[in-house]
């Protein structure tokens, strides 16, 4: 029996989760980002950390980090080649703790009200 999956530690929701081609044909294969995936981007492509500093944040393993980066970044590459709509929702993680100035972990204000835990929410 295989080992149960490790929530990852997510600081927020992303606050927009649907993104669409303006040009091109309008029905495509949607792609779909999880939550985790989105994290992984975020803080290595726009927060500029490093794999193991990415992996401290989400407190999984360097290896699960670079094996959610490299998953993220070819549906990031495929909407941005082919088009179509990506829409990120859903994965195994844990939201940081809300109702604080900011997080002791990621150091910026996270998510607040809703539950503190996720698992495969399509809606979100």
């Amino acid at each position: 029996m295989p080992r149960p999956c490790k929530r990852r530690r997510v600081c927020a929701l992303p606050e927009r989760r649907c993104f669409r081609a303006l040009e091109g044909p309008a029905c495509r294969e949607e792609i779909r980002m999880t939550v985790d995936e989105f994290e992984t981007i975020r803080l290595m492509d726009l927060e500029g950390l490093t794999q193991a500093d990415c992996a401290r944040r989400m407190e999984v393993s360097r290896a699960t980090v670079q094996a959610i980066y490299g998953a993220a970044r070819a549906k990031l590459a495929r909407f941005l080649v082919q088009g179509g709509e990506l829409s990120i929702g859903g994965g195994e993680f844990v939201l940081c703790p809300g109702g604080k100035a900011g997080c002791p972990r990621c150091h910026r204000h996270c998510h607040k009200g809703g539950t503190n835990s996720e698992k495969d929410r399509g809606d979100l």
